[in-house]
């Protein structure tokens, strides 16, 4: 009775104590519950600490990514009212008009899309402009030189004093430009830069109509200025006169949203490799807890109560889950050191690794708190052990234990949701991934299930011993079915959906390798030159896929409410941006291939301007807010045109074709300013380049998009892009297969009896080794088979309401994916095995029963 007492009222250093010496016994079991834990922590901190790095440094070299304090852009030539408010700040300290168009070097009989910058003015304010040599960025303007990106000057082999020649104007190399406020690497990959005197941009002769031009002018603030307020107070004075601006803040926030947006995925795909080491968790825990049934059966007969046993195995859990927390976090910050090697070129500002506390504090309290939460739910069979289980294990299922099961559930979706809410920042999403997550188990639970009913129903008896033995063990009593399959599953899951979605992304920016499929796109070509641009192509015997006329123009009004009235009210609904757009349409009487119409009538031609059908993309209608039948005014260079909108397209943008917004009918915009678009089919990179000088040569105006060079620009990115999620989705394998080699191997502590007793009557070792391979064979099948055709699922889903792009499967998963788990499965099943075959069943007895 004493010994009761002492133990009934033994506090926290004896809990702790027991809690040592039991989980010191048990310590290689639990190594795997610590890796299932590690690998997840590690992911979320690695992502979580480097988001946070870089948007700290896109925050602190914000006045540097811009180049001054605030600026003020427009994409048209300033008018009285923006010079009026330019000259209120104190005027501008330095200008830009900036453009996209082909630039040849006569020396080298080269020619390249760039974007041509024309500064006045000290610009940058803030950084530097590093050129080589250094003198040319601060002497380029007095001398009247050109600063032409460094990559491109080492492609076409060209050395300062050579010549390049934009529109009408030739101008000496004065240096190699490395970087300048306003490049970033993506945008330099496809149109590099060339920074020349403003000067000199009325001598190309480049300004004409349908020129893309954007007119930006930059200010250096006074230190008291509140750029905020400035921001707020001037906003929409400017958005009326068709300009906007930025200040260095908002600009590097809206860039850190931008990368921001994929740290979001990342953390995501790192989550989920969490939450399958926590079906790892809960899995082990269980089976551990099982073995743990007499022990605290003795103790709860020694006197211990429902609390103390409770404890001491919470105390492990907790203790475990606070190691893995702590390595997984260390791991995790030496992680993120790599991210800067693996982004390079993708991100904005060189990133600086600074430790961050946050990540640290929650990668160690995440890993106890998970290991806790997906370990309540077995642990809860230690409060409804009995004393009686000292002499019987048997299952305990009574109404309070199932109660608190249910109410651990619940916590445990309370925080996925909560979790997922705190990453996405969206209530929709967060609910999203819930039952997304919810659903996966729900069928992959009910497939084993499922299947397990479906052997014991329709067991096959005419089977031979070992075909039939091994199809029993899928359901004998305290089988693994269930947890295995759903651990093989959900990693085939997230692997497959990820290659998918890959796939998705590479598809989208695909050409098709076809005679009639456009690859080389030809734009600003004035009504004059169109007869000459195109007769330039055909005697090439090249074809003539597209000729298409451009005309630019405003919206006036809509549905009577002029623009500046909408501007002023604050109750609508219609997007800003719509407001002050030039858009560019063109005029048809056909849709195209990748044109579908949704509603209303389309109307090919007409011969009364006074109401003119016009079709609009869907888009447009969702920014517009307008429907069929709804009357849109357009200021066609200050001729006012009424329309009303005759029917509305959905138009698949993601085809490497010009696609518009907005589509007139024949017979009104004949007689419009316009200039044309012309597409053709160029066989190879040689006949490219040949092509393009002529036309440079001939036409300076006239700007060339190669999409062969466009492509490969965006397929390099999307290759990082995929390596980058490929390497998170390592995280989510690796757990996998630590998952799943520690339920492989709590089960081995089930069967062993089982085994021994087979060998004991008579059955050989290679006849077990059948039986092994052939149950984890069963499994491998049923667990990675549905969680590629699960995967199929969600990639189709993804791409209907995401990627807006239609899903062509890939065969990779089957023929790779599919039998690599499966013999991962049986590797593991059979190297879990090998003390039962080895060792005689007295060996193997007496090695499990010490």
């Amino acid at each position: 009775m004493d010994r009761k007492t002492n133990i009934s009222k033994a506090g926290l250093g004896w809990l702790l104590k027991m809690a040592w010496r039991d989980g010191k016994a048990s310590w290689k079991k639990l190594m795997l519950f610590m890796a299932s834990i590690v690998l997840g922590i590690a992911a979320l901190v690695s992502i979580q600490s480097f988001s946070d790095n870089l948007k700290r440094n896109i925050a602190s070299q914000s006045k540097s990514l811009m180049g001054s304090d605030f600026k003020i852009d427009s994409d048209k030539a300033p008018t009285d009212s923006l010079v009026a408010i330019m000259d209120s700040l104190g005027g501008f300290d330095s200008r830009e008009i900036s453009f996209a168009s082909m630039v040849a070097f006569p020396n080298q009989e080269g020619s390249k899309l760039a974007q041509v910058r024309g500064i006045e003015g000290d610009f940058p304010f803030y950084g530097a402009m590093e050129t080589e040599p250094v003198t040319a960025a601060s002497t380029y303007q007095e001398q009247g030189t050109a600063l032409v990106d460094a990559t491109l000057m080492l492609q076409f082999g060209l050395k300062v004093g050579d010549t390049i020649k934009i529109g009408n104007a030739t101008l000496p190399i004065g240096g190699a430009l490395k970087s300048i406020a306003g490049s970033n690497s993506l945008s330099s990959s496809i149109a590099p830069p060339v920074v020349i005197p403003y000067s000199y941009i009325e001598a190309s002769g480049l300004v004409q109509t349908g020129s893309r031009l954007d007119y930006e002018f930059y200010f250096v603030a006074k230190p008291e200025t509140d750029l905020e307020l400035l921001n707020e107070s001037l906003g929409d004075r400017l958005h009326a006169i068709d300009a906007d601006l930025d200040i260095h803040t908002t600009t590097s926030e809206r860039l850190g949203r931008r990368y921001d947006n994929f740290g979001k995925f990342l953390n995501l795909v790192a989550f989920i490799a969490l939450l399958l080491g926590c079906v790892g968790i809960a899995s082990a825990v269980h089976i551990y807890i099982k073995e743990k049934l007499r022990s605290i059966a003795i103790l709860k007969c020694l006197g211990a109560t429902k609390k103390q046993t409770f404890l001491i195995y919470l105390l492990q859990i907790g203790f475990v889950g606070l190691v893995s927390g702590f390595i997984g976090t260390l791991v995790g910050l030496l992680l993120q050191q790599l991210f800067p090697l693996i982004l390079q070129g993708l991100l904005p500002v060189e990133v600086q690794i600074a430790f961050v506390p946050t990540a640290i504090y929650s990668g160690i309290l995440l890993g106890v708190f998970m290991s806790i939460l997906f370990a309540l739910y077995p642990l809860i069979g230690t409060i409804y052990t009995s004393p009686l289980q000292t002499l019987r294990i048997e299952e305990n299922n009574n109404s309070k234990s199932i109660k608190a099961g249910l109410l651990v559930l619940v916590a445990i979706f309370s925080f996925i949701f909560l979790f997922a809410y705190w990453l996405l920042k969206d209530i929709t999403f967060a609910f999203a991934f819930l039952i997304g997550i919810i659903v996966t188990f729900l069928i992959l639970g009910g497939i084993a299930h499922g299947f397990m009913k479906a052997i014991k129903k329709f067991f096959p008896h005419s089977w031979g011993f070992v075909a039939r033995t091994s199809m029993l063990n899928l359901y004998r009593p305290k089988n693994q079915t269930l947890v295995l399959v759903m651990t093989i599953g959900v990693g085939t899951f997230l692997i497959s959906t990820l290659f998918f979605s890959k796939n998705l992304l590479l598809a989208q920016a695909s050409i098709e390798r076809k005679a009639n499929s456009a690859n080389m796109i030809l734009l600003d070509i004035q009504n004059e030159q169109t007869d000459q641009v195109a007769s330039l192509i055909t005697d090439k015997a090249y074809p003539l896929v597209d000729n298409i006329p451009i005309v630019t123009m405003r919206i006036h009004s809509i549905d009577g409410k002029t623009v500046n009235e909408i501007r002023e009210d604050r109750t609508s609904t219609i997007r800003r941006w719509v407001l002050s757009h030039e858009f560019r349409v063109t005029y048809r009487n056909t849709l195209m291939a990748s044109e579908t119409l949704q509603s209303g009538t389309f109307t090919p031609e007409v011969t009364s301007t006074d109401l003119v059908p016009i079709s609009v993309s869907d888009n447009f209608v969702e920014d517009t807010q307008v429907a069929v039948g709804d009357n849109i005014t357009f200021n066609v260079q200050g001729v006012l045109i009424n329309t009303v909108v005759g029917s509305i397209r959905s138009v698949d943008w993601s085809t490497m074709q010009p696609n518009f917004t907005v589509l007139f009918p024949r017979g009104v915009l004949e007689n419009a300013p316009q200039f044309r678009v012309i597409t053709t089919y160029v066989p190879n990179e040689q006949a490219s380049a040949i092509l393009q000088q002529e036309l440079v040569t001939k036409f300076p105006n006239v700007s060339i998009l190669d999409l062969r060079q466009i492509l490969n620009v965006v397929e390099k990115l999307l290759d990082k892009i995929g390596w980058i999620i490929n390497f998170m989705a390592f995280f989510s394998i690796l757990t996998g297969i630590i998952v799943l080699i520690g339920a492989v191997r709590t089960s081995k502590h089930q069967r062993i009896r089982e085994s021994v007793l087979l060998r004991t009557l008579g059955a050989k070792s290679s006849q077990i080794l059948k039986m092994i391979a052939l149950e984890y064979t069963y499994l491998g099948i049923i667990g990675s088979l549905t969680g590629i055709l699960l995967s199929l699922v969600s990639s189709q889903l993804l791409a209907l309401w995401i990627f807006e792009t239609p899903f062509t499967p890939s065969i990779i998963p089957f023929v790779v994916l599919f039998p690599l788990i499966t013999l991962l499965v049986v590797g593991i099943g059979l190297a879990n095995s090998r003390s039962v075959i080895k060792n005689t069943p007295l060996e193997v007895l007496r090695k499990e029963n010490n």
